[in-house]
């Protein structure tokens, strides 16, 4: 189960420059716009103390840790929305993600060109927010009019949804998000999701600031706070040019001492993933045994079955059911056999919801 984010911004911003930092990955990065043309897909591994807690107990051949797609998308411009700058490709790679990590600039630094001249990071949200919003109306009215011939009929059903459509144009000529919106869960099940509208995505908002801003941030993160609080959106400081020097060093007491001058605890590509990891509703479950301990993704909720199914497709087929170690007990008793004779393996059925840091093993049949 694959699970993709999508960096975006005005041109310029650091995008690849931290697209470079999360992966492994190294996307061409230059001080001028437009550097990007193709988006850059990178791996990202989630940190994960318990996966390494986990790795120590088994000592297995091989460790896997969960993962994220991470996409470098090339910087919008005004008029992407009707095309311009190779706007119709940057906003058809954006619908594929799903969320959106949007980069600010928060710094003054007159080395690095700025798009439109100057640092003003709420016109340069309102810049991306502007062109989203237009395709979405776009894709919105496109559906009201194939809703309205129905509608025309009497139809209830069409009735209902173009009662949504309707709210979702109001709100979007009033530069409005769509997640911003209060639909009903049945409302925006049957007729909202469908539509696939870009700023209708969870976003993550990156205040990228200068290396003395890094701890506290700086006057423009706060107005970047201030104009998101209605949205339901996480805003996260970051430096990306330190984090671009900490990517370049060898071993982790160099990082550790380095972070540690800067009073940072950890590197904010860290504190990142955790946030994009939040940000899908997603959690982690283990699988470990001699060959492997693994990390695997799911969303948050999910059945043992859908766990099952993760890992393979048989799995959830012929499902019977799932042996289950809490990793709080794991990590308590030391050992599989241990929580075993403490008698904490539980078996679990079908209508098992998994709960995040779940060790498990799976019985089935095909």
């Amino acid at each position: 189960m694959g699970f993709k984010c999508g960096i975006v911004g005005l041109p310029n911003v650091g995008k690849s420059t931290l697209f470079n930092c999360l992966s492994n990955a190294k996307a061409q990065s230059a001080n001028f716009p437009f550097c990007t043309i193709e988006p850059n897909i990178g791996v990202i591994n989630v940190p994960d103390d318990r996966l390494d807690y986990l790795s120590k107990l088994v000592s297995p051949e091989k460790v896997i840790p969960a993962t994220v797609e991470i996409v470098d998308i090339a910087g919008l411009v005004k008029g992407a929305s009707r095309g311009e700058g190779l706007g119709n490709q940057f906003l058809g790679n954006i619908r594929e993600t799903d969320a959106i990590i949007h980069l600010i600039r928060c710094f003054n630094d007159e080395n690095i060109v700025h798009v439109d001249g100057n640092v003003n990071p709420i016109r340069d949200k309102e810049t991306i927010d502007m062109e989203l919003q237009l395709k979405d109306l776009e894709t919105v009215k496109k559906r009201k009019e194939k809703i309205n011939r129905a509608a025309k009929t009497g139809n209830k059903e069409a009735l209902k949804e173009l009662d949504v459509i309707e709210e979702i144009i109001i709100s979007l000529e009033s530069a409005i998000n769509v997640r911003s919106l209060n639909f009903k869960k049945s409302d925006r099940e049957a007729y909202v999701n469908r539509m696939q509208l870009i700023t209708d995505k969870p976003v993550l908002y990156i205040c990228n600031v200068g290396e003395k801003d890094a701890v506290d941030g700086n006057p423009y993160v706060e107005q970047i706070k201030d104009l998101v609080a209605h949205e339901n959106a996480d805003v996260l400081i970051l430096a990306v040019s330190i984090e671009s020097d900490i990517n370049e060093l060898e071993s982790s007491e160099e990082r550790s001492l380095f972070l540690e001058d800067l009073g940072l605890s950890e590197p904010g590509s860290a504190k990142l993933i955790r946030s994009v990891y939040s940000l899908l509703s997603l959690q982690t479950f283990f699988t470990a045994g001699k060959n492997e301990v693994r990390a695997w993704t799911i969303k948050k909720g999910a059945s043992a079955p859908n766990a099952a199914g993760v890992i393979h497709t048989d799995f959830e087929k012929g499902f019977i059911r799932a042996e289950v170690i809490a990793f709080k007990d794991y990590k308590f008793h030391g050992s599989e056999q241990k929580v075993k004779e403490a008698g904490k393996i539980r078996i679990e059925g079908k209508e098992y919801t998994v709960q995040d840091g779940d060790v498990m093993h799976f019985r089935f049949n095909v």
